[in-house]
């Protein structure tokens, strides 16, 4: 995976990139319903901006973060979600704002992480590297939604070599989540890039493959697009199974979404 001053580089574009899709619009637009449900664009924007600043606690006051946790505990997922529909009720200029400093300020803090320090979170302690590439991922999903809501197309960058890092790694969580036991056999996944190029994970003669774009493994693995409105193919029942619940995000396993929504 790429070192913590390429994804520091790789969030702040990805956050650039998404910004300029928000930017410019109405007040009234952030209202705009997005594919998540009951989320609008402004509900995407405060989410990511909440996990910001909760991220930049974890990486900044462990014993804060702590506190955080243990405060929400009986709150369960549901903090997530409160959090996002609370801070989406500012004025879209002002919540912008929010948005651009707090992450500006969660950059600053993992540059200055010193190497082999693993930070809290919800789940298992992770390296400020772990930390960059899930605000990737979950950035450049979210912008999806947003994309979709808008009805622009993206244009693909390498940036999906993380997410699509991700994916691989998450595997089992998939089937975990899924109250399923994994394939002990890891599989071969090979896809290509935006640029041309291949990316490959896995053992070259894995009986157990997923192949196609790059971009179609991102969209299904972060459930943003259904698997049947893409060009990846799987040899093996174990892959193909994968493909149907795989997801790069932490939580419960999500809806996804229909096959032909956004033909």
């Amino acid at each position: 995976m790429a070192d913590l001053a390429a994804l520091l580089d790789d969030y702040a574009a990805e956050c650039a990139d998404l910004e300029n899709l928000v930017a410019p619009l109405a007040p009234e637009q952030w209202k705009t319903p997005t594919p998540a449900p009951r989320w609008d664009i402004a509900t995407q924007i405060a989410h990511l901006t909440w996990t910001d600043e909760v991220s930049l606690i974890a990486a900044t006051d462990a014993d804060a973060f702590a506190a955080f946790l243990a405060e929400a505990a009986p709150r369960g997922l549901t903090i997530v979600d409160d959090g996002a529909e609370e801070i989406a009720q500012t004025p879209p200029a002002d919540l912008l704002i929010r948005w651009r400093n707090g992450r500006a300020q969660l950059l600053a803090a993992l540059a200055a992480v010193p190497a082999g320090t693993k930070l809290p979170w919800f789940g298992p302690p992770m390296s400020a590297a772990s930390m960059l590439s899930a605000r990737i991922m979950e950035t450049w999903a979210h912008g999806q939604d947003v994309a979709d809501a808008l009805d622009v197309t993206r244009v693909p960058t390498a940036r999906l070599r993380t997410v699509a890092h991700i994916s691989v790694r998450a595997r089992n969580y998939a089937y975990l989540v899924n109250g399923e036991s994994g394939p002990t056999e890891e599989f071969r996944v090979e896809l290509t890039a935006p640029d041309g190029t291949l990316w490959t994970w896995g053992p070259e003669d894995a009986p157990q493959r997923v192949t196609g774009p790059a971009l179609d493994f991102c969209l299904v693995t972060t459930q943003r697009r259904h698997r049947e409105d893409t060009a990846l193919t799987t040899e093996g029942p174990d892959a193909d199974h994968w493909l149907g619940i795989a997801q790069a995000f932490a939580g419960p396993p999500g809806p996804g979404r229909e096959a032909g929504q956004f033909a």
